[in-house]
């Protein structure tokens, strides 16, 4: 088996470490912060400070695809999450009847919780586990590495291009292996080196001094601005309203409610970055008449709930997809991305942690194959753009859709009006909702689910029975934003 080098002790480095020696492999998690998560869930939530992690106290969705690996993976940790208050919802809930079960149905359940909560539950399983040390305070500072020559793809040159158009087998070959990581404390050799170390995590600059080719990296800016603010719901009442539904996005200015545990939730507004009443939304006066004006926001704050933080905002984002493998074969062996690392989507669809899980658990059932070659390496980006670039791709399609209606404050037309159609008539047909929700918990690609004759169909009739049907005609008009945001 293999000794597993982790950089970074987020969602991604924690379940990798897990899933590792769950799997049989020793690992060593190297982290910067010095604190860990605990179990004193608001202290750690609204009093951590983490600027290497900014999305820790924004809301998360953990889709399906999360439960899922949780669940039938890690059954110790999703035990816990849930005796830490994390909540289960499934999406077809929202029906006053939940229609009879189909196949599938089991894959369509949300679980509402704080980041900190699988953390902490991550964190705990660590601890016990053994064949893994957990290296708080002790950032990587660098890499070490071995000259890869001959590469072993140059019998297969076929397989290594087939595999994410790795090129050439014979530049394949030409390279440089990771063989462990340093750190202000000396040096950690071990076969396999992951990268979880996100975004910030700075490894481009790190295989840039070890004399590596640039990753490949794909970025697409989004243009939307966030707001959040967190409550809670006063003692006694345990849920929030059902109904309406938790989005609502116009055509300048969206809201969304994120139910999560222990009777938290968050409200979030969401706008173009170019939007002049952007900077008014930090004023927790502003950003509440504005989250009001809204359905959701207007039914979960009429409960009487108490607010926990000021408004957290956050911008900048973009959706980011980088490779380690370019058109002459692996950029650096011995080293492989995960979550973040590989690719960061903006929260819009809530895909970061199902993505990040899917990764973790591939590379602990792998990383016995030889892990320092090119054909782990090859494979590894060819497993990624397989199974997580559609849903890249997915979220940039959906995110310049936002962002373009926000810029232009146009209605939906055309496909766009088609697509809006979809989604609010799922509300009221449960087959439909199904459908959404498949895609939604990454149970199934949209361009399948949506393409169903009979989904279609039924989108087509119940758009044919609304011919003045205009998507998203709820929450304020423009004038009537103006005055909320006008302070």
């Amino acid at each position: 088996m293999a000794h597993v080098l982790v950089i970074g002790g987020g969602v991604g480095g924690l379940a990798t470490a897990l899933l590792a020696a769950r799997r049989g492999h020793t690992a060593e998690l190297f982290e910067r912060d010095a604190r860990a998560p605990g179990t004193a869930l608001d202290r750690d939530f609204f009093g951590w400070r983490r600027p290497t992690v900014p999305q820790a106290a924004q809301p998360h969705a953990l889709l399906g695809a999360a439960r899922n690996v949780l669940r039938d993976d890690l059954p110790d940790v999703y035990a816990e999450m849930l005796r830490l208050g994390a909540r289960e919802r499934h999406e077809l809930d929202w029906f006053e009847a939940r229609p009879p079960a189909r196949p599938g149905d089991e894959d369509l359940v949300m679980l509402q919780a704080r980041r900190i909560v699988l953390e902490s539950a991550l964190a705990t399983a660590l601890r016990g586990e053994p064949g893994v040390v957990v290296r708080h305070g002790e950032p990587v500072t660098g890499l070490t590495t071995a000259s890869r020559a001959g590469g072993d793809l140059a019998e297969d040159a076929p397989g290594a291009g087939d595999a994410g158009d790795a090129g050439d087998a014979g530049d394949a070959g030409d390279g440089i292996r990771v063989t462990g990581v340093t750190t202000g404390a000396g040096s950690y050799q071990g076969d396999l080196v992951v990268d979880a170390g996100g975004r910030r995590g700075g490894i481009e600059r790190r295989l840039g001094a070890v004399g590596c080719r640039p990753p490949v990296v794909e970025r697409h800016r989004t243009g939307l601005a966030y707001f959040c603010r967190w409550y809670r719901l006063p003692e006694g009442l345990d849920e929030g309203p059902r109904r309406p539904w938790a989005v609502t996005g116009g055509a300048f200015a969206g809201c969304a409610v994120f139910p999560a545990d222990n009777r938290v939730f968050a409200v979030t507004l969401f706008v173009h970055t170019a939007d002049t009443t952007r900077s008014a939304l930090r004023d927790p006066a502003v950003f509440e008449r504005a989250a009001r004006s809204f359905p959701p926001g207007a039914a979960w704050l009429a409960l009487g709930a108490e607010p926990l933080s000021g408004v957290l905002a956050t911008a900048s984002l973009d959706n980011r997809w980088s490779a380690l493998v370019d058109e002459r074969g692996p950029v650096v062996t011995g080293l492989v991305p995960v979550g973040d690392s590989i690719t960061h989507t903006n929260p819009t669809l809530g895909q970061g942690t199902s993505l990040a899980l899917w990764a973790a658990r591939r590379v602990a059932r792998t990383a016995h194959r030889d892990p320092g070659s090119d054909r782990f390496a090859v494979d590894h980006h060819a497993w990624a753009v397989r199974t997580l670039k559609p849903w890249f791709d997915f979220q940039v399609v959906a995110d310049a859709a936002i962002g373009e209606r926000f810029a232009t404050r146009a209605g939906r037309t055309g496909t766009a009006r088609e697509v809006a159609a979809l989604f609010d008539c799922a509300l009221e047909d449960p087959e439909v909702m199904r459908a959404r929700a498949r895609v939604r918990h990454l149970a199934e690609p949209p361009e399948r689910a949506y393409a169903d004759p009979e989904i279609r169909a039924r989108v087509a009739r119940w758009l044919a029975a609304r011919p003045d049907y205009a998507p998203n005609e709820v929450g304020p008009d423009r004038e009537e934003w103006e005055k909320l945001t006008a302070g």
